[in-house]
């Protein structure tokens, strides 16, 4: 469009003008239609919460267990996602189920969009299954009684699958996250893998400079302030004052971005933005026994990582019970759940990779650059790229031997080796790591440990002083009228209120909006004026973000130094001179039973036949490498997909994989040396059996360094000559496919 819309004679001038009044019926326009936006952001809001069970999944889905009706009644639900048309699921493929959070907001954001968790699982063709909650929780509600709902919930779902090739994958994002971990650590053999996005699990955990939530509870005096809100609320704690922190953290985007986006954009950004704050605004209740659990036990107490949380029946939560891998998804760019904070627990739990393994267990971690937190589980490409990897290649994690592992993604080009065999637009691969590289990202320091410890300290005793001279008196004079007047009142709920239709003054504004439609005269992008408003925002971002920082290090000073003083800790009780370590050794019973497994695994390193020679053979070339990419793994499939054998179930497979791992960690010569006897002495077999092994291991590349000379030693315990032109396999022992003989 031209930037002169009027003729006014004259000189340079004139021009600007011209551009003067067409920018002004720009802005005035965008004005109305940004109020008329907010308008029907408003009516959004009202028709959401009129809703029994408001959510924003973008799918139909079939009600398969009601939580309300359970002997324990809880506001949580099983539904089963029914596939968009297009869409064909694999009944065999192990089922998913995405818990959503509850962390203020209402359910849905994991099928939030076509490109969501949900979404790339089917698109993978596994079943779906989705645990939401209705907005209200039911009387007597607690978070151990939410686990204990849930474990019947997983166990309806792997009823209903019973000839799926694994347990469930289950992903829990943000607060779901370490719920999901909770019940994964009392209840393992209901998991498949765990996806967990967003969670923090280590909640003291982070860096000086950088993300200072982690010291609220502390510069709030503990979580006293919770019980108070929780009483005010008359035993139901308003979810919109978690929102409310989460807004805080961003008052730049909170303030002005969000919004200013709209208007500036208000001819293409409407839909986008509405249909967020659908769900930005459903907010939740929780009861004030959850509440209080969640505040005391992990934000100040930070004890699950320190397994320090203990259920009713006396039995506590240790994450190192959990038997499933972990996948841990976190990103730089997240200032409610760093890394740290994602990752820390791992510290706290394990003293080496060699902990992890007499554990059993397998880590795999992958750390965004950029993505915000909302981003984790929202974004489209985050989805098509992380999740959609995570749930094509999950098989790939459960068989990974045990130990702590980086997920990494490399784009798929014209370039990438055996690109056919990579099921999506990224290759992704498990890359072997210690301890020292999540140390590496930076983390507490003994001082800093004796600072969360003072502020816990500091928080059970004014919660007690609270419950005991305060606590009854506002009980006392608080009715149900009262606090459901105050959460009407709540100052995020009142931003949507005003400006819904219901507010007589917003008639005008449709009116006028629907004129504006028929007559638009949009700016043109050169506009100097235009220009200027984006300059302006700028200046405006720049303005709340260093009000931000400069909020943000004042917070941080003050927490480092009020509970970081001596004399404050040592009438709390803690030595000022202590290195405080939440790391926890092995208990007794764990390392009797890891013993004698080891005893065990020693005595049989001599039994099998080809197909756990094959396996050993693999683990130790591939071991050289330190990584599994997903193009072997789906090599070996097709290996076993092209030639018919007897087959292994998934698990039988993983627990091949795993013996055959262990007793090369425990005995890699003796286990090596034992290799000949387990051959038959058909030659075509051990000929074809090695091609087999070959064809694997050079499915990722070429087969080079320290691997080509592992595979020579391997061609020589089989008796092939490795210099030969390799043979097409008619023989893979081990395909995680594949039936039992």
């Amino acid at each position: 469009m031209p930037s002169k819309t009027v003729d006014v004679p004259g000189g340079p001038m004139s021009g600007l003008v011209a551009s003067a009044v067409e920018y002004m019926i720009d802005a005035g326009q965008r004005s109305v239609l940004f109020l008329d936006v907010m308008r029907r952001r408003g009516d959004g809001y009202r028709e959401h919460i009129a809703k029994t069970a408001p959510h924003v999944l973008q799918y139909a889905a079939e009600l398969i267990v009601d939580g309300r009706k359970l002997d324990e009644p809880v506001n949580y639900a099983l539904v089963r996602i029914i596939p968009p048309k297009g869409v064909v699921i694999d009944l065999a493929r192990r089922p998913f189920i995405v818990v959503d959070p509850r962390a203020g907001h209402g359910p849905g954001i994991g099928g939030f969009k076509a490109d969501s968790e949900i979404g790339v699982a089917m698109k993978a063709g596994h079943p779906c299954y989705f645990i939401g909650f209705l907005p209200d929780p039911m009387p007597g509600q607690t978070i151990e009684r939410v686990a204990r709902a849930e474990a019947l919930f997983i166990e309806r779902v792997i009823s209903r699958h019973p000839e799926a090739d694994g347990k469930p994958c289950v992903i829990g994002n943000c607060q779901a996250g370490w719920a999901v971990m909770i019940l994964a650590a009392l209840r393992p053999e209901l998991f498949g893998p765990l996806i967990i996005a967003g969670a923090p699990l280590s909640y003291w955990a982070g860096v000086h400079g950088r993300y200072p939530m982690r010291y609220s509870g502390g510069l709030l005096g503990g979580s006293w302030l919770t019980a108070l809100t929780s009483d005010l609320g008359g035993g139901k704690f308003d979810g919109a004052w978690l929102v409310q922190n989460f807004e805080n953290q961003n008052p730049s985007n909170t303030l002005w971005t969000k919004q200013y986006n709209v208007y500036s954009k208000v001819d293409t950004e409407a839909e986008r933005y509405l249909e967020f704050e659908r769900w930005w605004g459903g907010h939740v209740n929780l009861n004030a026994e959850e509440i209080q659990f969640i505040v005391d036990e992990l934000f100040i107490g930070n004890n699950l990582a320190a397994g320090k949380i203990e259920m009713s029946n006396g039995e506590k939560v240790d994450l190192r019970n959990i038997g499933s891998p972990i996948v841990v998804f976190c990103s730089e760019g997240d200032n409610v759940t760093p890394p740290q904070q994602a990752l820390d627990w791992i510290l706290d739990c394990y003293a080496d990779v060699d902990d992890i393994r007499a554990y059993g267990q397998t880590i795999v971690y992958t750390v965004h650059q950029s993505v915000g937190h909302l981003g984790i589980f929202v974004s489209g490409g985050v989805a098509k790229k992380e999740h959609a990897e995570f749930s094509s290649n999950i098989d790939l994690i459960d068989v990974l031997p045990p130990g702590l592992y980086e997920a990494t993604f490399d784009a798929k080009g014209e370039e990438t080796a055996n690109s056919e065999l990579v099921v999506g637009q990224w290759v992704m691969r498990c890359e072997a790591r210690t301890l020292d590289d999540i140390r590496a990202m930076g983390g507490n320091s003994p001082e800093d440990e004796r600072r969360f410890a003072a502020a816990k300290r500091v928080s059970e005793l004014n919660l007690a002083a609270y419950q005991k001279f305060v606590q009854p008196w506002i009980r006392t004079i608080v009715t149900p009228q009262m606090a459901e007047t105050m959460r009407k009142l709540h100052p995020l709920r009142l931003q949507y209120e005003a400006l819904s239709s219901h507010n007589p003054w917003m008639t005008a504004v449709k009116s006028a909006a629907d004129e504006i439609e028929q007559n638009r005269k949009p700016v043109s992008k050169d506009n100097p004026f235009l220009s200027f408003q984006e300059q302006m925002s700028k200046q405006i971002v720049h303005m709340l973000d260093s009000w931000r920082d400069s909020s943000e290090a004042l917070s941080e000073a003050i927490f480092l130094n009020v509970y970081g003083s001596p004399a404050l800790q040592a009438v709390l009780g803690i030595d000022p001179q202590s290195e405080p370590s939440r790391r926890r050794e092995m208990a007794a019973e764990h390392r009797a039973v890891l013993e004698k497994r080891i005893a065990e695994l020693k005595s049989k390193i001599g039994e099998g036949g080809l197909r756990e020679a094959a396996i050993r053979s693999l683990l130790y070339i591939g071991s050289a490498r330190g990584m599994v990419d997903e193009r072997s793994i789906e090599a070996l499939r097709q290996v076993r997909r092209d030639y018919g054998a007897q087959r292994l179930t998934l698990p039988e497979f993983k627990s091949l994989v795993r013996e055959q791992f262990f007793m090369l960690l425990l005995d890699e010569e003796g286990a090596l040396a034992a290799i000949p006897k387990l051959l038959p002495d058909d030659g075509d077999q051990k000929r074809s059996a090695f091609a087999a092994i070959r064809a694997v291991l050079s499915a990722s590349g070429d087969i080079t360094g320290a691997r080509a000379s592992r595979l020579k030693r391997v061609a020589d315990l089989f008796g092939v000559d490795v210099t030969q032109e390799p043979e097409k396999s008619n023989v893979a022992p081990f395909d995680p496919k594949a039936k039992a003989s």
